[in-house]
C-alpha cells in the first residue's frame, strides 16, 4: 500500500510517527510531505499532493487529522484529529515558534499571525461541508483516551461520521510505539484486507 502521512502542528515529514511507521510496514510506502503553516495555503497544497501521489489511505494526527478529514476521495484514519485549532490548540499562538523537527525547506522557525489563525477559524467553518455517505465508509477516527490537547473529536466525528468508525485507544494526544502498534497497525490491516 502507499500511505500518505500528515503531521500535526510544528512538526514535519521528519515526525517520529513517519518512522515507526515505515519500520512496522516495511513493504509499503510511507510518503509525508510537510505541510504549510497557513492553511489558505496548506490545503490546495494537500489535495494536489494527494491527487500527484494517489494514496490507498491517509493518515493524519492532530492538525494533520483536520486536513485528512478533508480528503474526502481518499480512506484517512484521523488520530485525535483537532477540527478546531482556531479556537483550541495551546499551540495556535500569535508569534514566533520552533519547528519540532527538521523541514525539507531547512525551516527551524515560523510565524502565527492574526490572519493565519482566522485562516484555521474559516476553514474549519466549512471543513464537514457536502460529506456523502461513501466519504463517511472511508473515514475512521482514533481517539486517545488520556488525550489533554484535543477533547472534543469523539463527538465531532460521531456526528459527521460513521459512530462505529471510531475507536479509543489506551494513549495520550501523540502517538508512540505502543499506540501505534495497538491501536494504528490493526486498523491499518483491516482497511487493507477491504482493498
Amino acid at each position: 500500500m502507499k500511505i500518505i502521512y500528515f503531521h500535526g502542528f510544528g512538526s514535519s515529514h521528519a515526525s517520529g510517527t513517519v518512522e515507526i511507521l515505515r519500520n512496522s510496514l516495511p513493504e509499503d510506502t510511507i510518503v509525508a510531505p510537510d505541510i504549510p503553516v497557513d492553511p489558505e495555503e496548506a490545503l490546495p497544497y494537500l489535495k494536489e499532493y494527494v491527487s500527484k501521489e494517489s494514496p490507498d489511505l491517509i493518515v493524519g494526527t492532530s492538525m494533520g487529522g483536520m486536513y485528512a478529514q478533508q480528503m474526502r476521495d481518499y480512506r484517512r484514519i484521523l488520530v485525535n484529529p483537532a477540527f478546531n485549532m482556531s479556537t483550541m490548540s495551546k499551540g495556535l499562538k500569535t508569534g514566533e515558534h520552533k519547528f519540532f523537527n527538521g523541514r525539507y525547506d531547512g525551516a527551524k522557525t515560523f510565524k502565527i499571525t492574526k490572519d493565519i489563525i482566522q485562516h484555521y477559524n474559516q476553514m474549519e467553518r466549512q471543513q464537514f461541508k457536502g460529506i456523502t455517505k461513501e466519504q463517511q465508509s472511508t473515514c475512521w477516527c482514533l481517539v486517545g483516551m488520556f488525550d489533554k490537547t484535543v477533547s472534543n473529536a469523539e463527538p465531532i466525528f460521531k456526528k459527521n461520521y460513521l459512530s462505529d468508525h471510531l475507536i479509543r485507544f489506551d494513549g495520550e494526544h501523540q502517538l508512540n510505539d505502543k499506540a501505534v502498534k495497538k491501536a494504528l497497525l490493526p486498523l491499518i490491516e483491516q482497511i487493507r484486507q477491504e482493498l
